[in-house]
């Protein structure tokens, strides 16, 4: 069994994730994303889709970016 990173719980299904040279180990998706997953510059909720960057900044959709004066930035619909 392995210890999970975030929420410590040791769980015999756990898993590993690597990522940026790093070696991670959660016991859920839910656990990897609250360490892993980017959060928009704007509304500071977790971008689990594609998202959109730009120059270091995150968002979650177009709007946010917008809101943030990124208006090169768009949603492919």
């Amino acid at each position: 069994m392995a210890t999970c990173e975030v929420c410590h719980n040791d769980y015999a299904m756990s898993f590993e994730v690597r990522a940026g040279g790093a070696v991670h180990v959660f016991d859920s998706f839910e656990c990897a994303a609250h360490k892993l997953a980017p959060v928009c510059d704007n509304c500071q909720c977790r971008i689990l889709g594609h998202g959109l960057e730009a120059d270091g900044e995150f968002f979650c959709c177009a709007h946010c970016a917008r809101m943030k004066g990124r208006t090169e930035l768009v949603d492919h619909a």
